[in-house]
């Protein structure tokens, strides 16, 4: 049975997603916890399942205009598939208390004021990283394949432990690692086609674990679909640069809820 509450909830989201293109995903999981009540572990877990449905769409859309830059997602997933099965291992691991909860909580803060940051420099990193790379061209490109994968490495553990990171943190690092590389379409696509199998992977890991509610998945996605919509028709009317610092100042003030509580 639907619950209109939390498709309510993924509407939110997928409005935000719509507006931002990458960013306002990372939103999912805090509004279950805080708006809705839903207990951290669950609320990661079933987000993680919202993600790789979601993206997998995405994902078949970039592939098929061929966006995506392939040898940088081989890159990626080598480093984030492991990390993200260890990181399900260690989760396994610690008993479901209030320790657990409290670690989540206290990433998830971490990680949507990181994000929040990285939402704002990203032109700035882009800018620095090209300068450097003129500068040091061949020793930077020795350095991209195992900064990739190291880059990946710690995509796979956050994304695994909060189901946020594989989108505007991970736009940022792609950025950083290939800013003459990257044009706005391939760090979408490539961002997008690295976080389906990594999502699903973590996804898997949760369901393992007992951390995924599929009737809450099932709210979400009816919500999400036309706010996608809806928030990709608004997206083209408003200013990028109001987007962006709108949404970096709610991701802010959320990761400060979620670490003060």
């Amino acid at each position: 049975m639907i619950d209109w509450v939390h498709s309510l909830a993924g509407l939110l989201v997928g409005l935000l997603v719509g507006i931002t293109g990458v960013g306002g995903g990372s939103l999912m999981a805090p509004i279950l916890i805080l708006l809705v009540g839903i207990v951290p572990v669950t609320a990661v877990g079933t987000d993680l399942w919202f993600a790789a449905i979601t993206k997998t769409v995405g994902g078949v859309v970039h592939h098929h205009f061929g966006k995506p830059d392939w040898t940088v997602v081989r890159r990626l997933l080598m480093g984030s598939l492991p990390a993200s099965v260890l990181t399900i291992a260690l989760l396994s691991k610690l008993p479901r208390s209030s320790f657990q909860s409290d670690l989540i909580l206290s990433a998830l803060g971490v990680l949507l004021i990181m994000t929040a940051i990285a939402t704002l420099s990203r032109r700035q990193i882009h800018d620095y990283a090209r300068d450097m790379q003129e500068d040091t061209a061949q020793r930077f490109r020795r350095m991209q394949l195992p900064l990739t994968v190291l880059a990946g490495f710690i995509l796979g553990v956050l994304v695994t432990l909060t189901s946020v990171g594989a989108g505007a943190l991970g736009a940022t690092m792609l950025i950083a690692l290939y800013p003459m590389r990257m044009t706005a379409a391939r760090l979408v696509g490539t961002d997008i086609i690295h976080a389906v199998p990594l999502t699903a992977v973590a996804g898997l890991g949760h369901l393992w674990i007992g951390n995924v509610d599929f009737a809450l998945l099932g709210s979400l996605l009816v919500g999400s679909i036309p706010g996608i919509i809806v928030g990709s028709l608004l997206s083209s009317k408003l200013p990028d640069r109001l987007v962006r610092s709108v949404l970096a100042l709610v991701l802010m003030l959320v990761g400060m809820k979620l670490l003060v509580g």
